[in-house]
């Protein structure tokens, strides 16, 4: 593969000393830095690293753990300071096949897109493979993450094997992103503010002896207010901050209806319960009517939010 491009790989670090060395060994020969970031590792995987003596690597030590997305900040700084033209995250843990590195980079290569994520859900035979519990995990949050994030067209949301062109990464507050396991999803939400182009590419994942620190407790107890905050922020945002369109009227005017709706509804109803108060057609209507109206507008704002998910770009487009 021959490209003018400066091509770093950066590696998350914590409990991966078992995997490490094979990780780093199996980085194609185009990839001209190897940053490794142990984060606070308990059985020192950056010593392991340094120990391959391999000129390419550099290895980032944390005090204390920070979480995946604070390591990936911090070795997407080194990689900003080296002169990386295109940043790609690799977990130490070794699920990810590094033999599709290149098939991976290659919209950023071409110019069509500015970041770029692997998706295990389009190979069958991987899926059988994957644990159970990974699989429902995954498949609960696509759909969430296709609401809080803006990207419509994506799946497998919580996969870290990621490619983002430099100048994308510079676009992006660094510091302000989520620094533990909500990253990627968090990665995403604020590409989209910034109208960056995200793609996913079909590519399988190894499944061995290791194990998984994303436990489903955090997905359904944790993830969802984080969401919910991310999608708050991405409207006020695009839709009233950036920009003002029909959307942003149709969420303007929706949201309160149904909150109305709803709100008027259970306190009618709690009056007739309590005080065997007979709500009349026109009590009822003055709840349904402005409820359906409001999901009516919600998904009309949902239909324009769709079409105006940033688009895949033509090859000579920067």
């Amino acid at each position: 593969m021959k490209n003018d491009r400066v091509i770093s790989v950066c590696i998350p670090c914590y409990r991966t000393e078992k995997h490490i060395a094979s990780v780093i060994r199996s980085i194609p020969e185009f990839v001209d830095h190897i940053i490794v970031v142990d984060d606070a590792c308990p059985n020192s995987s950056g010593r392991i690293a340094e120990a391959l003596q391999n000129p390419k690597v550099t290895v980032i030590y944390h005090q204390n753990n920070r979480g995946v997305g604070g390591a990936m900040v911090s070795g997407y700084e080194k990689a900003l300071q080296l002169g990386s033209d295109i940043i790609i995250k690799v977990d130490g843990d070794g699920q990810m096949d590094t033999s599709y590195l290149e098939d991976l980079i290659s919209p950023l290569l071409d110019n069509a897109a500015d970041y770029v994520k692997a998706n295990r859900f389009r190979h069958f035979e991987a899926i059988k493979t994957m644990p159970k519990i990974r699989l429902f995990g995954n498949s609960f949050l696509s759909f969430m993450v296709k609401v809080c994030s803006g990207y419509w067209d994506i799946m497998d949301p919580t996969n870290g094997y990621t490619a983002i062109r430099k100048e994308t990464l510079q676009n992006l507050k660094l510091r302000r992103l989520s620094p533990r396991y909500f990253f990627e999803i968090d990665m995403l939400i604020n590409l989209n503010i910034h109208n960056a182009v995200v793609m996913d590419r079909p590519i399988p994942a190894k499944y061995g002896e290791e194990q998984s620190s994303l436990k489903i407790t955090k997905i359904i107890f944790e993830f969802p207010f984080k969401m919910l905050r991310g999608l708050l922020k991405r409207i006020f945002l695009k839709y009233y901050l950036y920009d003002f369109n029909m959307a942003s009227v149709y969420f303007l005017s929706g949201i309160p209806m149904i909150l109305w709706g709803i709100g008027f509804g259970v306190y009618r109803w709690l009056l007739s319960i309590t005080y065997k108060v007979t709500n009349t057609t026109g009590t009822v209507m003055l709840s349904v009517l402005p409820l359906i109206l409001g999901f009516e507008l919600i998904l009309q704002a949902i239909s324009i939010d769709i079409n105006s998910t940033p688009r895949r770009r033509n090859r000579d487009e920067k």
